[in-house]
Formats: structure tokens, C-alpha cells, sequence
């Protein structure tokens, strides 16, 4: 926006037409406000089906977009006037960015501002996990209270975390487990440089995805879905871990083999993993994880708490309204659009 003031008028920051923003989905009332103090036309989807979404893309100067719908090439065609796409989420494994790309569209996230909650939401896991609450407590309202002398709950203090992916959220759950629980902390992230490392290399080791498997007494995941990383934890790497050790993903389900880590469990060469992402979502009613005891499920809900919700998605809105002003948005997916000729001249925000 026109430096940090939500509510300044159409004329300050120099919009000069009505701009129309599809909402495939609804958003948080204090987003959808922001959209309408500044003059926005809003459309709303009734659905989320393909066929209702079609034909309002072609009205839709941008988009705030939620995990619900995938904006396909077959959507973008219809799209003449687009000119962003503005995820509510950090992901944008649900648009087509090359489409987007060749358009000139220009697409976002809301990446960083979901990683308190989603740190949160990893270290609860964790100590879920390591205290076994799900058994004890399944145990007590048996009537099993004698089940607290079988000293089934674990210490997470002292451990060593392995992370595979040392990016915003990463690196801040590495250093909440150093302080607050002593845990040695080791490290595969093939993407960060010399530089980055240097400043964490006196209480992160970095090393290869082997030594992380072979070392932690829990992993957690934190890299995006891409082709190199699709599968990336599989059978081999759950040969390598520790008996006792566990697995938590709350980045997105394709990154672990899934049958694998079935498989894993079955045969007890892992103790147990905490999800919060599935390789198909909503998972199907055969997914063996649904039925395994040593694992904690959630529905793709880490960064869904009541102020992280608002907070994503006022800040899509924030950086449409950057888009219509003509300044460089935040957290672009595709900066090679910016090439396209509808941006020459586009400036940095002051």
C-alpha cells in the first residue's frame, strides 16, 4: 500500500479506476474491510467449483487466493485482465506459475508471516509426541492409572533435532528448541549459502541428509514441494534413523514417501511421526496413518490460529493494493514477470 496507512484514499495513492478482486474463497472480515476502504469492487465466489470460478476470472483485475482452489492454465486463459495473484498462505504450489509467468501476473504469499504459529505448532507435536499424551490420556479415561509406572514419557530436553530445511521457519524452531530445551541442533538445507550458515555455525552443524537421519532423535521438515524435494524422506532415510526417533512435517505432504513412512512404522524402525500435511488432502478415508496410534494428525492446520488467519490474509490485501499502486509487492514467486512490459516503471515501496 502507500506507506503503512490501510485506510488512505484512492486518490492519494494514486488509483484512478475501480480494480475488481476475486475471492474463490471468503476471507477474514478486517482483509475483506481493507478491500473496501479502498474502494475495491469485491467479487465473491458462491463455490469453489471450476465451472462458478471460469467465468468471473475474467472480471477479476486480482486475485486473494486461499488453498481451496488451484488456479490452473485452463483458468488463467480467461483471465484478460489479471494482473496478480495473492496467496493468504506461503505456498503457492496451488497456482500455475509458469501460466502466471507468461502472463505477466504477478504472484505472492504471505511467506514469514505464518511462522510463529507454525514453530508453535511443530513444538507441540514434539512434546506431544515425546510425552505420549494421546496414550496416556486414551489410557486414564480407560481407567488405566497404574499405566504412569511404565515411565512411557521421554525427556525432550538434551535431544537433537535434525531439520531438513533451515529457511524462516527452520532456523526459528532450531533456535526456540536450543534455548528453551538444550537440544543440539543439526542441519540439511542444500540451498543456504556460505554466508547464511556462518551465522549460525556455533550451535548448528550442517551436514547431509544421511548424518540428519542417521543423528536426530526427531526431523522435522521445512522445504517446499517441488520436484527435488518430492519424496525426499523415504525408505532410505527412515533405514538410517534412530528406533526412537520421530518425524514431524508441517511443511507439505509430498515430501515424505508416505507408504514409506507406513511402512517405517510398521515395522518399528521409527517411533512415530507427527503430520500436519498429507500427500492428497483431505486424506482418504484408506490411509493407513489414519489408523496407527503412534502418529498425530492435523488437518493442515499449523499456521490456522485465530490471529495468524487475519494476519496472512490482511497482509494478501496489503500487497494487492501494492500491485494496483504500482509498487513492487512483497514476496514474489515469479519475479521474472516484472519483465513484462505492464510493469515498466514500477516502483520500490518508500
Amino acid at each position: 500500500m502507500c506507506g503503512s496507512d490501510r485506510e488512505r484514499s484512492k486518490s492519494e495513492c494514486g488509483m484512478d479506476k475501480t480494480r475488481n478482486v476475486l475471492l474463490p474463497q471468503p476471507i477474514e472480515e478486517s482483509a475483506l474491510n481493507v478491500l473496501v476502504q479502498n474502494g475495491m469492487d469485491v467479487i465473491k465466489a458462491p463455490d469453489t467449483d471450476v465451472s462458478t470460478i471460469l467465468p468471473l476470472m475474467k472480471k477479476a483485475h486480482a486475485i486473494v487466493l486461499r488453498t481451496g482452489v488451484k488456479v490452473t492454465e485452463e483458468l488463467l486463459r480467461e483471465a484478460d485482465r489479471l494482473l496478480t495473484i495473492s496467496r493468504t498462505g506461503a505456498g503457492v504450489d496451488n497456482v500455475d506459475l509458469k501460466s502466471a509467468t507468461e502472463r505477466g501476473i504477478l504472484v505472492t504469499s504471505s511467506i514469514g508471516v505464518n511462522t510463529k504459529s507454525v514453530v508453535e505448532h511443530c513444538v507441540s507435536m514434539m512434546l506431544s509426541l515425546f510425552k505420549q499424551l494421546p496414550l496416556l490420556d486414551a489410557e486414564l479415561r480407560k481407567g488405566n492409572f497404574g499405566i504412569r509406572y511404565r515411565n512411557i514419557p521421554r525427556d525432550l530436553h538434551g535431544k537433537c533435532l535434525g531439520l531438513i530445511g533451515f529457511g524462516r521457519i527452520g532456523s526459528t524452531l532450531a533456535r526456540m528448541c536450543n534455548s528453551c530445551f538444550s537440544m543440539s541442533i543439526i542441519a540439511y538445507d542444500p540451498f543456504l549459502n556460505e554466508r547464511i550458515k556462518g551465522k549460525y555455525r556455533e550451535w548448528v552443524t550442517f551436514t547431509d541428509l544421511h548424518s540428519v537421519c542417521e543423528k536426530a532423535d526427531v526431523i522435522s521438515v521445512h522445504v517446499p514441494l517441488t520436484e527435488n524435494t518430492k519424496g525426499l524422506l523415504n525408505m532410505r532415510c527412515f533405514e538410517n534413523m534412530r528406533s526412537e526417533a520421530f518425524v514431524i512435517n508441517a511443511s507439505r505432504g509430498g515430501v515424505v514417501n508416505e507408504d514409506d513412512l507406513v511402512e517405517a512404522l510398521e515395522k518399528g524402525m521409527i517411533k512415530g511421526a507427527g503430520l500436519d500435511v498429507f500427500q492428497n488432502e483431505p486424506p482418504g478415508r484408506d490411509n493407513l496413518l489414519l489408523k496407527m496410534h503412534s502418529v498425530i494428525l492435523t488437518p493442515h492446520s499449523a499456521a490456522l490460529t485465530r490471529e495468524c488467519v487475519v494476519e496472512m490474509a490482511v497482509s494478501a490485501v496489503d500487497r494487492v493494493l501494492d500491485v494496483f499502486n504500482h509498487f513492487i509487492p512483497d514476496n514474489i514467486a515469479n519475479p521474472e514477470a516484472l519483465e513484462h512490459e505492464k510493469w515498466k516503471g514500477m516502483k520500490k515501496k518508500p
